[in-house]
């Protein structure tokens, strides 16, 4: 029985998360003819093609998507058993990818992710900070920092805290508009959403008794980044729903008021999100180590 080319199993992922056989050279410190032969190589010793290739870029073909996850796995797997040989903190090296929520990430994550590359002088941090709801394993990120309720999935997710929301509006806006008492009222009111949600024109809420109502809100104001609502917010434009983290200081300055208490669209919590595979680089443990210590 011939042994499997796991070299070419892993520029094979390489490939498909990078989109380049260039990249994958440069990434990787091999030659561009190395990258090509290997795929060839396992192209025919698999008897079919994994991807398209034009002048100007590569894509996956129908069997390399299929084939994608065995490679993932492969490359993973072996990345850790060269980690696990390795008996000392300062030995860790190689690049992470993190992706997680802008807002999130520019008040919270910066001084933490700082503090890990410190601590780590080998390992290459790639944070990439956008709302959208990224797929880890076919844009090859190492881990996830996500503020949801989790629906179930495959990935594996570490829960680190719970975290509030509110429904919040200046003194300004409640004085001229009057402060709604239930939540169908919302819909007479300036609404700011949050285009992330799965359904940010309806308003699904639970509220102190365990109560379920939707809502369609009036909007005013829609992005896909909660920052960008708070000067409205607090200038009386309208009201929003936003995560403590963002909206906290001007509740206690007083810039904001709370309405609605006990009403709110379900829990939410700071989670990590994996890959499912079991087996992780031993960097990539590092940086859940290092984050879970900080953002607890």
């Amino acid at each position: 029985m011939n042994l499997p080319d796991f070299e070419a199993w892993a520029i094979f992922a390489a490939a498909a998360r990078l989109g380049s056989f260039t990249a994958v050279a440069h990434e990787l410190a091999i030659s561009k003819p190395t990258v090509s032969k290997a795929i060839t190589r396992l192209e025919e010793s698999l008897g079919t093609v994994l991807f398209h290739r034009t002048s100007r870029k590569i894509s996956l073909s129908t069997a390399g998507k299929a084939l994608l996850p065995y490679a993932q796995a492969i490359a993973v797997d072996g990345e850790a058993a060269m980690e696990a040989a390795r008996d000392t903190a300062h030995l860790l090296r190689g690049q992470i990818r993190l992706a997680a929520p802008l807002s999130f990430g520019l008040s919270h994550l910066a001084p933490i992710i700082a503090d890990f590359m410190c601590e780590y002088p080998e390992i290459l941090v790639d944070v990439q900070l956008s709302d959208a709801r990224v797929d880890l394993i076919e844009e090859g990120f190492d881990l996830a920092i996500r503020i949801a309720e989790l629906p179930d999935s495959s990935l594996r997710a570490v829960r680190l805290r719970s975290m509030q929301a509110y429904f919040i509006a200046a003194p300004d806006y409640l004085e001229r508009r009057g402060t709604p008492t239930r939540p169908e009222q919302l819909a007479e009111h300036d609404c700011f959403l949050y285009s992330n949600e799965a359904t940010p024109e309806m308003w699904h809420m639970n509220g102190p008794q365990g109560e379920k109502i939707s809502v369609r809100p009036r909007c005013r104001f829609r992005s896909n980044n909660g920052d960008i609502m708070l000067p409205a917010l607090i200038a009386g434009r309208g009201i929003g729903y936003l995560p403590d983290f963002l909206c906290q200081d001007a509740i206690n300055g007083g810039a904001l008021r709370p309405i609605l208490p006990g009403w709110r669209f379900g829990a939410i919590a700071l989670n990590l999100v994996m890959p499912p595979s079991p087996h992780r680089p031993a960097r990539v443990d590092a940086l859940i180590n290092h984050l879970k210590k900080h953002l607890r």
